[in-house]
């Protein structure tokens, strides 16, 4: 059928099975069946609430389980989708996103809407099971898979979610019985722990074990229809569950485990780095709230503090607000964006714009004349990267954090070679930044040799490293195969000039040539995503610091 695109999904073998029913019963094809089912689902969901649409119990437990390691039998079997793209977008708009999980993810965390609605959508026409599913209640709402999850979510919660999730709990009991509204503390900490709990939270294999424990307590037998809705509505029975479960201590079942010899993985950074994700999401709300908010009048900078960010200081230029018209006012600014003349990023229900000059003498707005190059710079990135990268413009990248305790270096290093191009250093600089890294990068090499000779290798391997010397990618190959797993990290210094300058959007207003604001702008952009992955790594072992398991 012509507009259709191809797509495949993989699914339980009795789903599969159950499909072939259908077929048969319809007599029509297998395509044109799942199309059928499709249609049907999904015009049958978008009559529903959000929490009233319907999901498989497949889908919240995870099953059938992806192979644990590489080369491991699939017990799903993949199945040919042909549909309209429409139809495709529309199916996984009503289906199940469990808290954390993406279309486009790691393993764990990857979401599986379109599998979802197909195999919810073939089991609402044809029942299946198997010895896995067989006693389980098929079909969920929404509401009910949710609450399943967040007490499979608490009951794994480790010490860093524990912690906030807590905390939480403790500001809204002072509140219980009072009118007093939230300080900006309490606010921050409410906000945080609601997005921990709907939008970051960590997966691993142990949280849909622990998810099919719990359904196989609640969702089978006789009460499951009664149990189903306790999940859906979160009340006073799920709650005492709720907490039983996020202040449980596994301290003692983990030694107990150990004691066996059994191992039992310490989850603590996945919950801290879950933590860190969720204070950087309200961090960016802030942030996003301030450049649409402020004023002339207001302060032009912001600090981002640790550990939800880097620690950077930004730097926006006064007389540059972001605007968020209503969506009728929209049009110009629309157009401004599609021209790269400013940039467009989500806020709240609409759209806003930055950056813009306000109209002398009369009221509205206008592009910031030679901003077209940062633009260009953000093309390709989702609507919802594009705040990071207007973060990313604004750091200022001189600033001095050297009295404040050690952190991530924020610099912004320019490669010797695009210096010279843009004219920030002679040809002389150049050479001497080339010579430099040259010469730190044989001190590497030789300070591998000798540990290699101190930890007892072979003369025939250290003979190998020393031809190598000449090679940086030859002595990287060799570094990798040495046989022991503490073995010094191979580095090979870049030779580069660090940037003296302040922010990007300094850089525009000081009348920066066009070539050099757009590299910059996506040199700044690349970098602090970088410095952002790295703070997310100190989040993960500071989690272990404070909360890891020990004997």
């Amino acid at each position: 059928m012509s507009g259709n695109v191809e797509t495949n999904v993989r699914i339980a073998p009795c789903a599969l099975e159950a499909l072939g029913r259908i077929t048969v019963r319809r007599g029509t094809s297998r395509d044109e069946t799942v199309r059928q089912l499709l249609t049907e689902h999904v015009a049958s969901q978008e009559q529903q609430l959000p929490e009233d649409r319907l999901t498989h119990i497949c889908t919240v437990l995870r099953y059938p389980r992806p192979p644990r390691w590489r080369g491991d039998p699939r017990t799903d079997v993949p199945l040919r989708v042909r549909a309209p793209a429409g139809l495709l977008e529309r199916a996984r708009a009503v289906s199940l996103r469990l808290p954390g999980q993406h279309p486009r993810a790691y393993r764990d965390y990857q979401g599986r809407m379109l599998t979802d609605a197909v195999t919810t959508a073939i089991a609402r026409d044809e029942p299946f099971d198997d010895g896995f599913l067989s006693g389980l209640l098929p079909l969920l709402r929404h509401g009910a898979a949710l609450g399943l999850w967040r007490l499979a979510a608490a009951a794994t919660s480790t010490g860093p979610e524990k912690a906030w999730l807590l905390g939480a709990r403790v500001v809204s009991a002072a509140h219980r019985w009072t009118d007093a509204p939230h300080d900006a503390g309490e606010q921050h900490i409410l906000r945080v722990a609601e997005v921990l709990e709907q939008e970051e939270s960590w997966h691993a294999l142990t949280r849909f074990e622990s998810a099919t424990s719990l359904a196989r307590r609640f969702l089978t037998g006789p009460r499951a229809k009664e149990w189903e809705q306790a999940l859906w509505a979160q009340d006073k029975p799920w709650e005492k569950l709720y907490e039983g479960f996020l202040r449980a201590d596994d301290r003692a079942e983990r030694r107990w485990r150990r004691q066996q010899g059994r191992t039992s993985y310490d989850w603590t950074g996945r919950g801290g780095t879950a933590v860190w994700r969720a204070r950087r999401r309200v961090d960016l709300e802030h942030f996003e709230d301030w450049l649409v908010g402020r004023t002339k009048t207001d302060p032009a900078d912001r600090l981002m503090e640790e550990p939800a960010s880097p620690g950077w200081l930004l730097r926006v230029p006064p007389a540059w607000p972001a605007h968020a018209p209503g969506p009728a006012a929209s049009g110009p600014y629309m157009a401004w964006a599609e021209h790269r003349r400013l940039l467009a990023f989500p806020y709240r229900s609409r759209h806003a714009f930055w950056p813009l000059l306000q109209c002398e003498g009369t009221p509205g707005h206008r592009p910031v004349p030679g901003f077209e190059p940062v633009a260009a710079a953000a093309d390709g990135l989702r609507p919802g990267q594009v705040l990071g990268f207007i973060e990313a413009v604004l750091i200022d990248w001189n600033h001095d954090f050297a009295a404040e305790g050690p952190r991530l270096r924020i610099a912004l290093d320019v490669p010797a070679d695009q210096a010279y191009r843009f004219g920030l250093v002679t040809a002389e600089e150049q050479h001497r930044l080339m010579a430099a890294a040259r010469a730190a990068t044989l001190k590497i090499m030789d300070d591998f040799i000798s540990w290699a000779a101190d930890d007892g290798a072979g003369e025939n391997y250290l003979h190998k490293l020393r031809e190598a010397r000449g090679s940086a990618r030859a002595f990287h190959r060799l570094t990798r195969n040495y046989p022991s797993h503490e073995r010094p990290k191979f580095t090979v210094p870049r030779a580069s000039w660090t940037w003296p300058g302040r922010s990007v959007a300094a850089e525009l207003v000081a009348g920066a040539q066009p070539e050099l604001l757009g590299w910059l702008a996506g040199a700044a952009h690349r970098h602090s995503s970088l410095l952002l992955e790295q703070a997310m790594q100190v989040a993960w072992q500071r989690a272990f610091d404070a909360y890891g398991f020990r004997m």
